[in-house]
């Protein structure tokens, strides 16, 4: 649907109130230059759009697609179209939302088209509406607010990583095994927030070169010097929960083995025990056989030494031999 859609020439807006479509393509005929801008507008109002200003249908199509990097793409006409990634920190499910806004900038309008809940633009343009003597500048001056405001709001996001990294790096480094889960989606976030972010340089840099006869370059370059710190703090985070990922896991490793460790030793002490009542168990056995000649003949102690304790020896000795035999054919390969 159409948010808002304002005139402007001389640095002003000229109305107050709706537009529709076709008056302000009308207005792009009286100089000066029209902002429409949608939200998250149907395939059938984005065609009005097209038909009204001459977009490129693959320049709407591409409007219509969630991307995953920003982009510029030029088109005849003197027509670009600028996607950008919008991101914002949700405080109460402690995860980023992304959005996106599609920028279709010509010599006298802009349309921006936005997606997301993460896309909100009523601030640039209220703040570019308080800046005339930007707003003589034409339709740069828009894209300027908009890259203007999409960057300012990469800021808290930053902020609020950075503190969800530390709070997962004190529980890792405390000894404590951190979920990693946790680690793994703040990794995927910040991966994403990345690909937001460090190819819009790319962008703005086209976009400066396109700016140069214009008043706009030191804002514009204003823009790239606070992308520019987002994208090594965002690079850098990355690299962080790396190593917190892998000091987890280390973690996780000391841990485990304090329980193999423990384990062992419990194993230890009952294999003490069963040591201990072996000799007993033995001596219950083999008075507790049931043959008729062991009943008949075992009737004092050397009859049990013999029999017993022999029988008992036999098979240990020649155990002993067979694993002597074993070790020296090992040896010899």
């Amino acid at each position: 649907m159409i948010i808002d859609c304002a005139y402007y020439r001389d640095g002003r807006r000229q109305h107050v109130g709706a537009m529709s479509v076709e008056d302000a393509a009308s207005h792009c005929r009286l100089g000066g230059f029209v902002w429409l801008g949608l939200f998250d507008p149907t395939p059938e109002e984005l065609a009005q759009v097209s038909k009204n200003f001459g977009l490129h249908e693959l320049a709407v199509e591409d409007a219509q697609t969630f991307h995953l990097r920003p982009k510029v793409e030029p088109y005849e006409g003197d027509i670009r179209l600028v996607i950008l990634r919008t991101a914002r920190y949700d405080d109460e499910r402690e995860e980023v939302d992304f959005g996106e806004v599609s920028v279709f900038v010509g010599p006298s309008f802009v349309i921006t088209v936005r997606q997301g809940v993460a896309s909100e633009l009523h601030g640039a343009r209220t703040r570019l509406e308080q800046r005339p003597e930007l707003l003589e500048n034409g339709t740069n001056s828009v894209l300027w607010a908009i890259l203007d405001q999409v960057v300012d709001t990469y800021g808290p996001v930053v902020a609020e990583l950075e503190r969800d990294i530390e709070e997962v790096e004190r529980t890792v480094f405390a000894g404590t095994v951190a979920p990693t889960e946790r680690i793994y989606f703040l990794r995927r976030e910040v991966t994403d927030f990345y690909r937001a972010v460090h190819p819009l340089l790319a962008v703005l840099a086209t976009i400066e070169r396109g700016a140069r006869s214009t008043g706009l370059l030191p804002y514009f370059r204003d823009v790239r010097d606070h992308l520019v710190l987002v994208n090594e703090e965002v690079a850098a985070q990355r690299d962080l929960l790396a190593t917190v990922l892998e000091a987890n896991m280390a973690v996780i490793s000391v841990e485990q083995t304090k329980v193999s460790v423990q384990q062992n030793a419990t194993i230890e002490q009952l294999t003490k025990l069963a040591t201990v009542f072996l000799p007993l168990t033995f001596v219950t056995g083999f008075f507790g056989q049931n043959f008729g000649w062991l009943v008949d003949h075992v009737g004092a102690f050397w009859d049990f030494a013999v029999l017993g304790l022999g029988g008992l020896l036999i098979p240990c000795i020649a155990l002993f031999i067979w694993f002597r035999r074993q070790r020296a054919a090992r040896s010899q390969l």
